[in-house]
């Protein structure tokens, strides 16, 4: 007796199914809190955004290069739940997961701080500014630089207004 066994997948995903999958992780990422990202999975990110585009089997390796040996299947896992909680995406080329970064790193760090100013400065950037001061996480220099961008974005954003280009 002959079996033909054979496993073909197939994708009935269209262009637009994908815009709405790549919305509804933006929308989730941004309803999610990174304040409760576990340790491992802010290395995953960090490991993403910095080398970008990434194979689960690359993540392990990079992790195991950092003294964090884990097994392919956990890895899995937490690229899973990252993908489920907005902060990744996944691309299939070859029957291989490519797994990128949903949002940059710097738009996590702001969506970070605004908890911050909600939880502790009742939504105020003065009061978080002037405690950063205070507790010697911005220097003068620092400071300049701010004010420095400040200025230069309000510059733009009324060239802007009156119909100019920033």
């Amino acid at each position: 007796m002959y079996v033909t066994v054979c496993s073909i997948m197939t994708s009935n995903v269209t262009a637009s199914h994908d815009r709405s999958v790549l919305e509804k992780t933006a929308v989730e990422s941004a309803q999610h809190d990174p304040a409760e990202l576990g340790e491992l999975e802010r290395s995953i990110l960090q490991l993403m955004w910095q080398h970008g585009t990434m194979t689960a089997e690359r993540v392990r390796e990079e992790l195991d290069q950092q003294d964090r040996a884990l097994k392919d299947s956990t890895v899995r896992t937490v690229l899973r739940r990252l993908e489920e909680k907005g902060y990744v995406t996944h691309e299939v080329e070859n029957r291989t997961f490519l797994y990128s970064p949903a949002a940059p790193a710097e738009m996590v760090a702001g969506r970070a701080v605004k908890r911050i100013l909600e939880w502790f400065c009742e939504g105020s950037v003065e009061q978080l500014l002037v405690g950063m001061v205070d507790s010697s996480v911005l220097d003068s220099k620092e400071l300049q630089r701010l004010a420095e961008r400040i200025a230069s974005a309000k510059t733009n954003h009324k060239s802007v207004r009156k119909g100019g280009k920033a």
